[in-house]
């Protein structure tokens, strides 16, 4: 199950995270984390997403602007926005810590300077961790033995080679959808359910995955993608290397 925003805040790389507002909201799923320093960032949010921000375009925005991108963030179901007070911004705007008090809308700050990276991939790992499914156990001693002989990555690149070309962003999300596809054998309304995304927008990222990586639901090929995705989660196999070696 996807984590709360409350147990993304229990992660360490989270610590001295204050929450501003939005303490009823602290129960959301969080589906993913994203660095976002756009004022109309909104427009490519599917729902859950917990964002990041300096507030470089806020520090210059209007008074109207900064209410109105905490309304559009709350409207577009973002679970919530974190700001780091450092540069950009010292304090936040009361225009902004005001709409997101009447929305119920959760604002994080850092008081202190922290680094997205190590949010994000805290998240991340926290967000993919596996969940136990049947059989997992099972591939244990394969991946394994993968490891051991040296033939973790050409496997990987065997599997996801294509999807591994991809940019970070685009490339997290269809492992991510793809992950979370074979462990509900493709009941594309549960993993919208359990991604907070519309079922339309499941069966678009399905059309991806298996225009790069063709039919995924045959029974073998099925394991041998799961085998795959376990090896990247257990960091195996460095992505990028691979992508590159690809394209």
């Amino acid at each position: 199950m996807l984590p709360t925003l409350r147990e993304i805040l229990d992660l360490p790389a989270f610590s001295g995270a204050l929450v501003l507002s939005g303490q009823g909201q602290l129960e959301a799923r969080v589906t993913w984390v994203h660095v976002s320093e756009v004022l109309d960032g909104h427009r490519f949010l599917s729902g859950g997403e917990l964002l990041l921000s300096t507030g470089l375009e806020l520090a210059n925005a209007s008074v109207e602007a900064r209410g109105q991108y905490v309304r559009n963030l709350a409207q577009s179901g973002a679970t919530g926005l974190a700001l780091e007070l450092v540069r950009n911004l010292r304090d936040v705007p009361p225009e902004m810590l005001g709409a997101a008090r009447m929305l119920n809308f959760p604002i994080l700050a850092f008081s202190h300077e922290v680094r997205f990276a190590d949010l994000t991939r805290a998240a991340h790992e926290r967000i993919l961790r596996p969940h136990g499914s049947p059989g997992e156990g099972s591939l244990a001693p394969v991946m394994a033995a993968l490891v051991e002989t040296g033939r973790a990555e050409t496997f990987v690149k065997a599997q996801l080679g294509p999807l591994l070309t991809l940019p970070s962003r685009p490339r997290a999300t269809l492992l991510a959808t793809l992950d979370f596809l074979l462990r509900h054998h493709m009941n594309v309304a549960e993993v919208a359910r359990q991604l907070g995304v519309r079922r339309q927008t499941i069966y678009y990222r399905l059309d991806q995955v298996t225009g790069m990586l063709g039919d995924i639901g045959e029974a073998r090929r099925s394991v041998a993608l799961a085998l795959a995705l376990q090896l990247c989660r257990d960091g195996a196999v460095e992505l990028d290397r691979i992508g590159q070696s690809v394209s």
